[in-house]
């Protein structure tokens, strides 16, 4: 058996940390949304044993810590199926640490395709709780479209479909460690938060220009380093008619949104006079 299939990337429109719950994680309420930008997973399973990752590139792990291996033995853990060697091969397009949510996408990339091979019809409610056992990004991952993701990013409410946009997205050469900036986020000092509700009303009336105004990241006010760059680059996103823009996930990517193709094409062109990390997408619903 082999199956060939895209894994879409996310980026958080908004992203508020509401408090930190008794097990140490922190209770989140973001936003998120698929975009265009992709990796391509190929599986195949022949006669065997074992889990093998490639990926082509030297800093991914290709052992049982890389979360595309995690997914395959969460799947085959869950429904019994045993005697195959699965192979993964990862074409990586997504940054990596760059708040994109590479390899949470991956993982559950992964889920889909193996119940869609072994034609085991788990339904995304299983799907999503079997991910959330390996990664926080993964139950949004399994079904995407525009979430309103809460508690650790297992809490999952449908929205209303984003408008069409045109994503412009530019990592920085800096890269954010998730651990590193919760340890900064002290929610009693959080002064700035994204309206959330103000974000969803507009989602339903089709607004995108109100979705893009309301954007926020809390992560911003307590990055360690970088912030100046960060903004440099929101700068020239809205200099250059950005509807919006703001950094996704704990970074370090920054991302504006268009209504015009070729408004997001000359954003794109003149970022990446500076940057070399750029991308053109679009929403995905």
């Amino acid at each position: 058996m082999k199956e060939t299939s895209r894994a879409y990337a996310k980026i958080n429109i908004s992203l508020d940390i509401v408090s930190k719950m008794p097990d140490g994680y922190h209770n989140l309420k973001t936003i998120m949304q698929t975009i265009s930008l992709c990796d391509e997973i190929t599986i195949e399973c022949v006669t065997g044993n074992g889990i093998h990752i490639n990926s082509g590139r030297s800093y991914i792990p290709s052992n049982e810590n890389n979360i595309a291996a995690k997914a395959a033995r969460a799947f085959f853990e869950l429904t019994g199926f045993d005697g195959y060697k699965t192979y993964i091969e990862v074409k990586k397009n997504i940054p990596v640490c760059a708040g994109l949510g590479g390899g949470s996408t991956d993982g559950a990339c992964v889920l889909r395709m193996l119940d869609k091979m072994f034609e085991t019809k788990l339904g995304r409610d299983r799907l999503e709780a079997l991910g959330n056992t390996f990664g926080s990004d993964v139950p949004f991952s399994i079904d995407g479209g525009t979430k309103l993701a809460e508690g650790r990013g297992e809490i999952l409410t449908d929205l209303p479909p984003i408008p069409h946009a045109h994503i412009v997205l530019c990592k920085p050469s800096f890269s954010c460690s998730t651990p590193e900036l919760f340890k900064q986020v002290k929610c009693e000092k959080i002064r700035a938060r994204p309206d959330t509700d103000g974000i969803i009303k507009a989602l339903s009336d089709r607004d995108l220009g109100g979705v893009a105004r309301r954007m926020y990241n809390v992560f911003e006010d307590v990055l360690p380093s970088g912030k100046q760059t960060v903004d440099d680059i929101k700068g020239v996103l809205i200099d250059n008619s950005a509807l919006g823009a703001v950094m996704t996930g704990s970074g370090s990517t920054v991302f504006g949104v268009f209504d015009d193709a070729s408004k997001a094409e000359d954003a794109y062109a003149t970022l990446s006079r500076s940057y070399k990390e750029c991308f053109l997408a679009e929403t995905v619903n």
